[in-house]
């Protein structure tokens, strides 16, 4: 009996670990999906950054497209100042 039952753990400890990362994956997925709420064009930074008091940078420092560089010079990021920055003025 104690044979039968020993070719059966590395199955169910498998099985058992799938499991586990299937529900860390879905609560991960979850997660992100969350995490960024949907915001009108019209919002200014002050609104989204409410816990940067002295107010944050809308700097770009990686790689951006061309439209998005076109919305910053329409939206005239460049003299935007805190806490009246367009939410246009940030990557997505």
């Amino acid at each position: 009996m104690t044979d039968k039952l020993n070719r059966f753990w590395p199955l169910i400890a498998s099985v058992a670990f799938a499991v586990l990362l299937a529900a860390n994956a879905a609560q991960s997925a979850a997660t992100m999906k969350e995490s960024r709420p949907a915001l009108s064009s019209e919002a200014q930074a002050e609104q989204i950054f409410a816990d940067a008091p002295d107010g944050v940078d809308p700097v770009v420092t990686g790689p951006v497209s061309a439209a998005f560089k076109q919305r910053q010079v329409s939206a005239n990021c460049d003299s935007a100042v805190w806490p009246n920055i367009p939410i246009v003025c940030y990557p997505d």
